[in-house]
């Protein structure tokens, strides 16, 4: 049997900020992922100056070696309509590859490692979790993304209501697709469904373009998706995607009937614990946030509740409290969403500043409510 003080289920960025933290007050902390590093997630790629700040990255020295592409304006409009420009005249946001990005981030937790490790058995023993019959620990941290099979045994399936549907491609660009592209790298483009639920976008990082489609609502998606690259094409932004590249995910957004994240002697992080942004979707913020916000726990509370409480106060600290819409009231919030979105203002100072970027001066930055380790590892590169 294989022993550590917490082992950490998921390599993503909730995983490797949660090991970090954890290494960094001399934890000893074992990392299993059933991938192999590096390897590529679903995702836009897409961080902001609050994940930069949370993870104190250097973006200098992250950029000698990685794709580290700068956003300074972006393209916005509703899908099938007309489309603007938003020009903020600074870099606001930054694009990476998740490839690349959560490798650095797992190697530079300084974390124990074991990869191609699929769990298949998780239970409790004593006061100890076991895994795969194989690793041991007094504190289970579930990082395994939508599907974690530890966020499944707290909770079962996740719920269907509030999850978020996306597909997605990312590809080389050259020949056709090259000549062919519109997109610029530091102009996002994001198309809105008419009634909020979701949306589309084209992000140019490099030499590579992302393409996707999400929506809190499975019905119809390949439909969807294929309507949404036939207007790109169509209007002359993209040449088609190569066929075989898409690629499907799933993640839960956080809303008024929050799961359970955390029991005994185990806590859920990112998206395991369904913690994305519901007007964005964006996961990678809460995934970081929220695995330091593990870590803080695991580090000052031995009793369970107690540390499940820290731990839940944490979160609605730094990500904000959950709300959903009553149902009575969703009819009128879809046909003001679409009356709202034909505004240039709206899309500007609602949807990108509030939603995309967290401007909003009425809120504090998240990555500033983290709590960070005292110390930094050097870069692993």
């Amino acid at each position: 049997m294989e022993r550590a003080d917490v082992l950490i289920v998921g390599g993503g960025p909730a995983g490797s900020s949660c090991a970090e933290a954890l290494v960094s007050a001399g934890r000893d902390v074992l990392v299993l992922d059933r991938a192999a590093f590096p390897r590529d997630k679903p995702c836009a790629g897409w961080i902001t100056p609050d994940v930069v700040s949370a993870l104190r990255l250097d973006l200098d020295a992250y950029g000698r070696d990685h794709t580290l592409q700068a956003v300074s304006r972006f393209r916005t409009g509703r899908i099938g309509g007309r489309a603007t420009d938003v020009d903020y005249g600074a870099r606001v946001s930054y694009g990476i590859r998740r490839c690349e990005f959560d490798a650095y981030l797992l190697r530079r937790s300084g974390a124990r490692t074991r990869f191609g490790e699929s769990v298949a058995d998780v239970r409790r023993d004593g006061r100890d979790w076991v895994v795969n019959g194989r690793f041991a620990a007094r504190v289970l941290v579930g990082a395994g993304g939508h599907f974690c099979p530890v966020a499944r045994a707290l909770n079962g399936p996740p719920p269907r209501p509030a999850t978020v549907v996306a597909r997605e491609v990312e590809f080389l660009l050259e020949g056709d697709t090259l000549a062919a592209c519109r997109v610029e790298g530091d102009r996002p483009e994001l198309y809105f469904c008419p009634d909020l639920r979701g949306y589309g976008w084209c992000f140019r990082k490099g030499s590579h373009l992302n393409v996707g489609f999400g929506r809190v609502d499975e019905h119809a998606l390949p439909s969807r998706v294929k309507a949404f690259v036939d207007w790109l094409v169509g209007g002359g932004r993209i040449a088609r995607p190569p066929e075989g590249a898409w690629r499907g995910h799933a993640y839960v957004v956080r809303e008024s009937r929050p799961r359970r994240v955390a029991g005994e002697g185990v806590l859920l992080a990112g998206d395991a614990a369904g913690l994305a942004f519901p007007a964005s979707g964006e996961g990678i913020l809460p995934a970081v946030a929220s695995g330091q916000l593990a870590a803080e726990a695991i580090l000052h509370e031995e009793d369970d509740a107690r540390r499940e409480s820290r731990y839940r106060e944490g979160l609605d600290r730094v990500l904000g409290r959950p709300a959903a819409i009553h149902p009575l009231l969703r009819p009128l919030a879809v046909r003001a969403a679409g009356l709202l979105l034909a505004s240039p203002a709206f899309r500007r100072r609602v949807v990108l500043d509030r939603w995309f970027l967290h401007r909003s001066s009425a809120e504090r930055p998240a990555a500033e409510m983290v709590a960070r380790p005292a110390d930094r590892r050097p870069s692993p590169d």
